[in-house]
Formats: structure tokens, sequence, C-alpha cells
């Protein structure tokens, strides 16, 4: 699915000055299902082969849909140059299983092989999907270094597996903060001004509202649990202990839209492009509301509702989302067209390799 940081660049032709521009999706459920049900159809003959193309397919499908001030945004992505980052992708997870297969030792080792490529891969694909994304004509492009990708992906994640966890938000701001910043749209940068502060605040928030039900589930479910397995009825227990299972494992679910919601707004509220601010609106209330309705669409259709759940997920993130221009955005858009053509593009031989996990 199109992750928002590929829409977040919009510049408009705002026929008034310093107009708030909301993001607009128009794509539908049964134009996503005809491309969906053709996509899978093909890749299963082909053995996944022609899931490359099925992602171009996909993904110019959504960018095309995705409008801000009247004009839509663009995908040049290369069928062939993700065919390659999908073969790599399933090397490394043949190569995972045949090393534990063989030892523990051998497996060890290429968890630390993959741990150590990985920061890498995740830079060549922020090129790749930068570079061929554009909107009127201009392109977006990512600067952000090898060595800077190594600190983001690797020594941060590192730094909270060692705290054991508790570094998690300072990783996720450092990795945002690197994504953001290095992005640009033709020859204007992004900035990012979340700080590591209010990265922890939603991440306390979400730990409060999860203690909050689990507390609650365990006094509405616990004593009713332990009066049971008390009278010894082992059938009785069981199931007792299966609903209180259950009980924890949904409310675990329902913390993803609330999560979800936090961060999406927490990041592109903190977003510019140059002078230029994002907002986002998200409630976590119509997040969930969406999720428990798609998963229900997806279970009672046998699978069949998935194009439509996509759609309805993807119209609300981005259609949350409005760009807040300083000033006249007629001049930004002739100045980055001219600075573009000027300087020209020069490294598209680099960047010709999408992950595509």
């Amino acid at each position: 699915m199109v992750e928002p940081s590929a829409f977040a660049a919009a510049v408009n032709d705002s026929p008034t000055p310093e107009a708030p521009q909301r993001f607009a999706f128009n794509g539908t459920g049964g134009e996503y299902f005809r491309i969906w049900i053709v996509n899978l159809l093909l890749s299963i003959v082909t053995l996944g082969i022609y899931s490359a193309w099925a992602k171009v397919r996909r993904t110019r499908y959504f960018y095309g849909s995705t409008n801000v001030a009247g004009a839509s945004f663009e995908y040049h992505g290369n069928a062939v140059a993700i065919l390659k980052g999908r073969i790599v992708a399933v090397a490394l997870i043949a190569l995972y299983n045949v090393a534990f297969s063989i030892s523990d030792l051998a497996g060890f080792l290429m968890v630390i092989a993959a741990m150590l490529v990985s920061p890498w891969l995740i830079w060549k694909s922020l090129q790749f999907k930068l570079f061929n994304t554009s909107y009127r004509g201009i392109r977006f492009g990512f600067r952000g270094s090898m060595k800077q990708s190594y600190i983001a992906y690797l020594l941060w994640p590192l730094v909270s597996l060692i705290t054991l966890f508790l570094a998690a938000p300072l990783a996720h701001q450092r990795m945002k903060k690197f994504q953001h910043e290095e992005s640009r749209f033709g020859t204007t940068h992004f900035s990012f001004h979340g700080t590591v502060g209010r990265f922890y605040l939603a991440y306390l928030l979400v730990f409060v509202i999860w203690l909050i039900g689990v507390v609650a589930i365990s006094v509405t479910l616990g004593g009713a649990l332990f009066a049971t397995i008390a009278a010894e009825t082992s059938s009785a227990g069981q199931l007792a202990i299966l609903v209180f299972v259950m009980a924890l494992y949904l409310w675990m679910f329902l913390l993803f839209p609330i999560f979800a919601t936090l961060i999406q707004n927490l990041i592109w509220n903190n977003t510019q492009l140059g002078r230029h601010r994002f907002t986002s609106n998200m409630k976590w209330t119509r997040m969930t509301f969406i999720v428990i309705t798609n998963i229900i669409g997806v279970i009672c259709t046998l699978g069949l509702f998935l194009p439509f759940a996509t759609i309805r997920a993807m119209k609300y993130r981005i259609e949350s989302m409005t760009l807040i221009p300083e000033d006249s955005l007629d001049h930004f858009i002739a100045a980055e067209q001219e600075q573009v053509s000027a300087t020209g593009e020069g490294m598209a031989d680099l960047l010709d390799f999408d992950l595509s996990l």
C-alpha cells in the first residue's frame, strides 16, 4: 500500500494565496478491485514474477488518485528494478531458512548479515521511491547518505533493543527525522520539527490506554476466570482462559489504529516543505471504526473485500492531510521548474533499486 510520505510534498496552483489546500483521494473500491484481481491472478500464474509489474500498476493508481490543488501525483517506477529488489528479498529469506537448517550458529550469522545489509537496502529503497515520484513534472528526491542510513536504521534500533525498548520513541524520532529532512521536492528540502519528547508522550499515551484496557478486562473477566478454575471444571476453565486471552489479544489489536493516528498526526503536523506546512487531523475513533468494519468485511467475503478495505483506509488517511502555504505557490512551482531544469537530474542510474518487501 502507498505510504503518506509519497504524497506529503505536494505543491499547488492555488487560486487564493495562502489558502489551505486539502488533499483529496478519488480512488474507488470498484476500480481498485479490478486492478487487484488481475494483479493477483497474473502473479499466481507467473509464480510471483508479475508482482513487480502489479506493484507499478497499483502504485500508479494510488498516486494518480491523490490530488492536491487540482493536480495529482505520478509514479515512474520501473518494474524490472522492483523485480531485482524482490529477487534480493527472496534470496535473503531463503538463505535465512537454509542457515538455520544447517546450525544455530549459521542462522545467527545470517541474522547478523541481514541486519548489516538492511540499512543499505532501506537507503536504496528511499532513493528509488522518491526519485520515481513527481508532481507537475517535478521529481522528488532523497539526499541522505549511506552513513546516515546506518545510524538511523541500525544504530538507533540497537540502542532501543539494548535499553529493552525504553529508547524506542527516540529511535522512531531519529528515523523519521532522517527520512523527512533528507527528502526534497525539486530543489526544496523538507524539515522535521517533531521532538523526542513528543514521541515519548505519544508512546506513553498509548501505553496508558493499553494499561487501562488490560485492567478493565482483568476486572471484568478475571473474576469469572478464577471462579471457573476454582470450580475445577476443566472444559469451562479452558473456555474461560480462551475468552480472557482473546479479549487481551483483541484489545492489543485495537490499539493499532490509535497508535497509527497519533503517529501520523505527530509526524505531519511537524513537517514542512520550505516555509510551507502540513497538518493532519486524523481521529482515532474514526480510524478504529474503519479498521474494525474492514476486518469484518474481509472475513465475511473471504478476502474479496480487501481492495475496498484498502481504499477506505487510504482515503481517510490522505484526506486528513492539508497543505498550509506560507505564500502564493504559483511562484514556488515556477521557481522549482526553473531550478530543476537548470541543474538536471544526474543520479538516475544510482536509483533503480527498490526493496519491495
